[in-house]
């Protein structure tokens, strides 16, 4: 049986499903997530686009398109960051996890990406890697012998 994951915003305007999200989840330290979310990073789980849909409030959400080409959808009343999209098709729906209300019971967080850009004052303090930017770049975590 799928699992179906709900979630929405802060004011309950917006609604969305997922009928499945992927393993890789990752804490975005980059200086973007850090402005748009105002915390020191942005935890996201990709979900296929086939299996992601809005329940309600399709019509309420804002758009802002960065100068990089991502863009991240928004509840227009209260604000609350929803989904972020790659420049490039990917295929994927990232969500914001904090706006989930199903529990996620054994998908975790797996990684931190773009520390290279994380705030100073910002403390990493779990065993997950850690990676200057995105997956695919140099680990900073690793001890080099």
């Amino acid at each position: 049986m799928t699992k179906v994951y709900v979630g929405g915003c802060l004011c309950g305007a917006v609604r969305y499903e997922a009928r499945s999200i992927s393993p890789k989840m990752a804490h975005c330290h980059c200086s973007m997530c850090r402005k748009f979310h105002g915390a020191a990073f942005a935890t996201f789980a990709s979900v296929p686009q086939a299996d992601f849909k809005w329940l309600q409030g399709e019509l309420e959400l804002q758009a802002y398109q960065a100068p990089n080409g991502t863009i991240r959808r928004f509840c227009r009343h209260c604000g609350s960051s929803l989904t972020f999209a790659p420049a490039q098709e990917t295929g994927f729906v990232e969500v914001t996890l904090g706006t989930l209300d199903t529990p996620l019971a054994d998908l975790l967080p797996d990684a931190h990406i773009y520390v290279g850009s994380k705030a100073n004052w910002s403390v990493i303090s779990d065993q997950l890697p850690q990676f200057s930017q995105g997956r695919d770049s140099e680990r900073l975590d690793q001890v080099s012998s």
